[in-house]
């Protein structure tokens, strides 16, 4: 049974049994993956801490041909987005994860949204403003999926311009790009639109966040 190493981003985890999870998670060279962590749920299990979303990882694990799970042997974060500010960016994080999850193929490596999944991490974890960087993290994954429209004709200058600037910085730099709140909110409408059309459904984090935003 052979034995892989890669870097990953834990995407999502769901309780199994009585004592374990699934983890699903996207490694940097084989794309994404979904394997259980026996007692993971135990008090004193060696995964506690390490299989939050977006926590960027060292992950171990054994793979068969002809099965759809993955064992995993150990998960070494590197770097977690709750080691930076709490609040509302830790709503976002789960946001980050489901729209990554959605997106991401089932075993194929995609360095590109590898890259900007971890950047996110990086991002939360520093502390930049979650709005903008939400705004920015749509744009550049619709983009990257080849779905973001080319004409800028319905959006307005201040929308225009934040684009811009997104393609021009990295995201821990986004609050250097201006923006408004009334044009956050404009791409925030934009970008739920082109995400709900292409994936034919409203994600779950995208109504929390809705949800706390009403009750903050």
């Amino acid at each position: 049974m052979p034995v892989y190493t890669s870097e990953a981003l834990i995407l999502r985890t769901y309780k199994l049994g009585e004592a374990d999870r699934i983890v699903v998670f996207l490694t940097r060279d084989r794309g994404k993956k979904r394997g259980v962590a026996k007692g993971a749920r135990r008090v004193r299990s060696r995964f506690i801490g390490a299989l939050e979303p977006m926590t960027r990882a060292g992950v171990a694990y054994y793979e068969r041909e002809q099965r759809d799970l993955v064992r995993i042997n150990y998960v070494e974060p590197t770097r977690s987005p709750l080691s930076g500010p709490a609040g509302e960016a830790l709503g976002h994080v789960g946001y980050f994860a489901e729209l990554i999850d959605e997106w991401a193929p089932e075993a194929h490596a995609d360095e590109r949204l590898y890259r900007l999944g971890s950047s996110m991490t990086d991002a939360v974890a520093a502390g930049v403003p979650v709005e903008p960087l939400a705004r920015y993290f749509e744009y550049w994954l619709l983009r990257l999926q080849g779905v973001y429209p080319e004409s800028r004709g319905t959006l307005s200058a201040g929308a225009v311009a934040f684009l811009t600037g997104s393609r021009l910085v990295p995201p821990h730099r986004i609050a250097d790009v201006p923006a408004d709140a009334g044009v956050l909110r404009e791409l925030e409408g934009v970008h739920r639109t082109l995400i709900a059309t292409h994936l034919e459904k409203t994600l779950k984090s995208g109504r929390v966040l809705r949800d706390l935003r009403r009750h903050a």
